[in-house]
């Protein structure tokens, strides 16, 4: 069994240092990047197959050079055997449409694996557009807000539960064949219910760290001559989407007042203490 797992780097916007162009596109290059958040639990649902049905795993991500920091995380998670990274200045500022494109035709290129696993939204762009879009490129079916998840190879079919749209306490179970998209809910928990699973679980770790310990040579990149993609209908040029302008995230007040002690004023020093010795329960 095949899973691909699609994984994005976005901007740490704990750092306060997103840069933009002066056409408001994001600079990547110039931002610290972190992996998305959300794809953690499509990274989850792809090693729950792992476990229970073998076979073999890749992470796939578009971005710029330097995304190997991103890979290694996703390869640690979710014990991947390889790495795609999609990478080429042609792909640049490309909206969800252009990207779905991009990646669908490097998963095509894969293969067309049994199962392609995709965060429920991204950090940056928030569009939740992306495995929906890839999903339509690569015609079949998809199941969305999956909260649980199983397969039979054998029979080619996938079972999920997921969240009913718009209500976050019902939920229904579906059945799709084999290959499809699946797009993992926040609210998706794997589940290791046999030793056998936990067992496996562990001996995949210790071969995923090995690894990921040198992502270099696990790292495959595609520019777009490698995915034969015409530059007009990727990146800026393929986007029909129209960014009219961008507005910084202002960094959120602080609204708690500090006061600022020097260590070498007993006095002020002995104030602090009185002010916390309540806390410490006599200690």
């Amino acid at each position: 069994m095949h899973t691909v797992v699609l994984t994005k780097g976005v901007p740490d916007f704990r750092e306060g240092k997103v840069s933009f162009d002066e056409e408001g596109h994001l600079e990547r290059g110039n931002t610290p990047t972190v992996m998305n958040p959300n794809d953690e639990h499509a990274l989850r649902a792809a090693l729950q197959l792992r476990v229970r049905h073998g076979g073999r795993t890749s992470v796939v991500s578009m971005g710029p050079p330097g995304y190997e920091s991103v890979l290694q995380e996703a390869m640690e998670s979710v014990y991947a055997d390889d790495c795609y990274l999609v990478s080429d200045r042609e792909f640049a500022a490309a909206d969800t449409w252009a990207t779905a494109i991009t990646l669908a035709t490097a998963i095509e290129r894969l293969g067309t694996p049994d199962v392609v696993l995709a965060g429920f939204k991204t950090a940056d762009g928030e569009t939740g557009h992306t495995g929906l879009q890839t999903c339509w490129c690569l015609d079949i079916p998809i199941v969305t807000h999956v909260v649980a998840l199983d397969a039979d190879p054998d029979a080619g079919t996938l079972r999920a539960k997921r969240l009913v749209e718009g209500d976050h306490t019902e939920i229904e179970t579906v059945e799709a064949s084999l290959p499809a998209v699946v797009v993992a809910d926040p609210e998706f928990q794997p589940s290791y219910r046999t030793a056998r699973d936990r067992l496996e679980r562990k001996r995949l770790r210790a071969d995923a760290r090995e690894r990921a310990a040198s992502i270099d040579d696990h790292v495959t990149v595609w520019d777009h001559t490698d995915l034969n993609l015409d530059p007009d209908y990727v990146g800026l040029d393929g986007s029909p989407t129209i960014v009219s302008s961008v507005d910084p995230i202002p960094r959120a007040p602080a609204e708690r007042e500090a006061t600022v002690v020097d260590l070498a004023d007993d006095e002020a020093f002995a104030a602090v203490t009185d002010e916390l010795s309540p806390f410490t329960g006599g200690a």
